[in-house]
């Protein structure tokens, strides 16, 4: 299970960077541990520009892999951040996925010389097999994921949780989301339901757990607007665009607000003006609102940009009901109800509100009025999603393969977007393009409210 519950002060921050686009990666060759390619001039310029996006956050340690593509795209990277950045120590395990037969094929001749291989590894890549220049076979994913492993091991002894640092790792796209799946604590069967785009930053936060365990959360996954586009290409299939409303009174005084309609205050109409701004190029054809205030006037600043769009309503985008704590400051709840209390922070999913309802069942109405939005788009088509906080968690987890007991580990500005792609059709496995970004709110890192739900 994944760990849970980060405190508003973040001990460790984790800065993943994919290295730029490389010529391989422009002529759709297969790349794999092999370190013929080298970064194009794009690519040089997206590491000069991610650097450039992180300027202004302190870094105390960087790690790359020590393959040519993104050892130059951190050499880039840490110029542009400016002097007195630590050198990027080269670490052998951040080096990318074994592919060997394949380094250097052309996708589209694969699927010529290996169609069952290609297959598997676009379908079900942890059950991919290869074979060694010896004859010995081997599962190049299963190996990257102990290889991660070992990474994310010796990453948390040399930099403890409880001392406040901020870490650089400039890697490949597959180590990446492996070290991700590692720290969340998932297997390879989550491979797929991540992406990273070349030049993207992500955000990982880890402080200390219960008996030593480190708990992680997602603050943002694969952002490029400091690559000059907002959301990262679509391929075919729907696209769902989910996002939360922006900030109220409450969430800025830590009031528990649950389902007592609190409109937006004047921050939170910036916020929602901002996401207007940021997605007034994006394609939305149709979009769907929580039925309360905060959440209707956020999408109906987004689609102040989107004339004709329709907005539909629903009862089952409703932030979870919090009973008797609605209205109450945390500290008024710790004093009537501490147990309970330390319960929902600590494990979410044994919680009863006291009058109120269980992560479940705002598991079960979100997911259920998220797969019929979902269902009813044609492949073309994107929709707007604007909900809560416990929503989008709840949603979040399950399309990541989380548990609810696992919402702490995701987080949900306000006024942050997510990108949810269906590249195979909704029945196929959804892949969560983009997560949390919140580029238009003032930067790389979330700086919105820490607010109650």
């Amino acid at each position: 299970m994944a760990p849970v519950v980060v405190t508003a002060a973040v001990p460790v921050r984790l800065l993943l960077v994919r290295h730029g686009l490389s010529s391989f990666n422009l002529e759709h060759r297969i790349q794999g541990r092999d370190d013929l390619s080298s970064l194009t001039d794009e690519g040089v310029e997206q590491a000069r520009r991610s650097g450039e996006a992180l300027r202004d956050v302190r870094l105390d340690a960087a790690y790359s892999s020590p393959l040519r593509r993104a050892r130059d795209t951190a050499t880039a990277l840490l110029a542009a951040q400016g002097g007195g950045r630590p050198e990027a120590a080269l670490d052998d395990d951040l080096q990318e996925i074994d592919l060997g037969p394949w380094s250097g094929l052309l996708r589209s001749d694969l699927r010529d010389r290996d169609p069952e291989g290609e297959r598997r590894w676009r379908d079900h890549p942890e059950t991919l097999e290869l074979e060694r220049p010896d004859g010995s076979r081997y599962r190049p994913l299963p190996e990257l994921m102990e290889q991660a492993g070992r990474f994310v091991e010796r990453l948390l002894q040399s930099h403890d949780p409880a001392a406040d640092a901020t870490v650089l790792v400039v890697a490949h796209n597959a180590i990446l989301r492996c070290v991700m799946l590692q720290l969340l604590g998932l297997d390879a069967s989550g491979f797929r339901r991540l992406r990273l785009d070349n030049g993207s930053i992500s955000v990982l936060n880890i402080s200390p757990g219960p008996g030593g365990r480190p708990e992680v959360q997602i603050e943002s996954l694969n952002g490029i607007a400091h690559l000059g586009a907002p959301l990262p290409s679509r391929g075919t299939g729907p696209r769902l665009l989910l996002v939360r409303h922006g900030e109220t009174d409450w969430n800025r005084q830590g009031r528990f607000q649950g389902q007592i309609d609190i409109p937006l205050n004047a921050n939170g109409r910036s916020q929602a003006a901002a996401a207007r701004e940021f997605l007034a190029q994006v394609s939305i054809d149709r979009a769907y609102t929580s039925a309360m205030a905060r959440p209707r006037q956020t999408a109906e600043a987004i689609l102040s940009a989107h004339p004709g769009v329709p907005l539909t309503s629903t009862k089952g985008l409703l932030e979870i009901g919090h009973g008797l704590w609605e209205g109450r400051l945390e500290s008024e709840i710790a004093e009537g109800w501490p147990q309970l209390l330390a319960d929902w922070k600590r494990a979410p999913e044994t919680v009863q509100m006291p009058g109120g309802e269980t992560i479940h069942d705002v598991w079960e109405r979100s997911l259920r009025t998220w797969e019929r939005i979902a269902a009813c788009l044609d492949d073309h088509e994107t929709a707007l999603v604007v909900a809560h906080d416990a929503v989008n968690k709840a949603i979040l987890c399950a399309l990541l393969g989380l548990s609810a007991g696992d919402i702490w580990a995701v987080k949900q500005g306000n006024g942050g977007v997510t990108v949810i792609d269906y590249p195979r059709g909704v029945s196929g496995l959804p892949v969560v393009t983009s997560l949390n970004l919140t580029h238009h709110l003032g930067g790389v890192i979330d700086r919105t409210a820490a607010g109650a739900l």
